[in-house]
């Protein structure tokens, strides 16, 4: 092989890695921004249209800006939903002392998954048990039926064996979502508060 060809062989093998480099680039590219690669959120939480504990009809445009712990479960509860609850109120003071700020951009709501017995008059007694801005949101059966879908949450009247009333299971889970009402995160039940408050810290926009 002459010096010319020699040199054409390497303008061409050169211009070959060039042209690979710049497709890997654009293959790279396309990847980094297609809407694949973007974490996505789990399909939690939308537009809901309820009953506040004051008789007051809202929606979720209420609490725009305001990002939503919400625990969804029912005054006759015994043990569980209180437990959360308290552990809310205490992840709300803990964090009003070391982030005011973050603590005022929270709305704590608590949703009945028992709109039968849950009245709005029942909801404003049983709410301040737990924190002063804690809000209960109750409705009509397919209001809350609405709500759960969007929500994701499981609920079931069971009989109470022996008894003549009723208990209800539920999916026991605080939600937290941002200013959109868009998913942030969750958190288990019995999560104590210093560690929901810690966690929230993390988690608030």
């Amino acid at each position: 092989m002459g010096k010319s060809q020699k040199t054409a062989f390497a303008l061409a093998a050169a211009g070959l890695l060039v042209i690979l480099a710049l497709l890997v680039a654009d293959i790279m590219r396309r990847e980094a921004t297609s809407p694949a690669a973007a974490p996505s959120r789990p399909d939690i939480g939308g537009a809901f249209s309820l009953v506040d504990m004051n008789g007051q009809n809202v929606t979720q445009a209420q609490y725009a800006g305001k990002n939503l712990l919400i625990y969804f479960g029912f005054t006759y509860c015994p043990d569980v939903c209180p437990m959360a609850l308290m552990h809310m109120g205490g992840a709300l003071n803990i964090l009003a002392e070391s982030a005011p700020q973050r603590a005022a951009s929270v709305q704590p709501l608590f949703i009945t998954v028992d709109p039968e017995r849950d009245t709005p008059e029942a909801l404003a007694e049983y709410m301040i048990n737990f924190h002063p801005r804690l809000v209960g949101l109750t409705g009509s059966p397919e209001q809350i039926r609405d709500t759960l879908a969007v929500y994701r949450v499981y609920a079931s009247k069971v009989m109470d064996e022996g008894a003549s009333d009723y208990l209800m299971d539920h999916s026991s889970i605080i939600y937290l979502m941002d200013g959109e009402n868009r998913y942030l995160a969750h958190f288990d039940h019995n999560l104590p508060a210093q560690e929901l408050a810690a966690l929230l810290q993390q988690k608030l926009p």
